[in-house]
């Protein structure tokens, strides 16, 4: 866990990758409340609390008696989100700083992948 960032957001967090890397599949049931509290070795309400963040957000949905559940689409719902961040987390600031040192569109294409070829 990060201590920059709050316990229970790392947990939501941690649940969206399961469900991004197909660890969690759709339709599939995600672990109890006391399972991921176990798991991260945390206070039960604050997994509770991470859980609610992606039951409000419409990606795990509740089977009174049963369990938690990741939606139907939530797999594509999380990638578009992560993609917008993506975008205007590190593309944007990006592209401004290409055009404050003069680099057009194809150096960049070239430079991105010249990094990608040796990564």
């Amino acid at each position: 866990m990060d201590d920059s960032r709050p316990i229970f957001a790392q947990v939501a967090e941690n649940i969206e990758n399961d469900i991004i890397s197909g660890a969690l599949p759709e339709e599939g049931q995600a672990p109890s409340i006391n399972e991921f509290a176990a798991f991260y070795r945390i206070n039960p309400a604050t997994a509770l609390k991470g859980v609610n963040v992606l039951v409000d957000a419409g990606i795990l949905y509740k089977k009174r008696g049963i369990g938690m559940f990741v939606a139907p689409g939530a797999q594509e719902q999380l990638k578009g989100a992560r993609r917008d961040k993506f975008s205007s987390e590190y593309v944007r600031p990006l592209l401004a700083e290409a055009e404050k040192l003069g680099i057009d569109s194809t150096q960049l294409t070239q430079m991105i992948a010249k990094e990608a070829k040796n990564s």
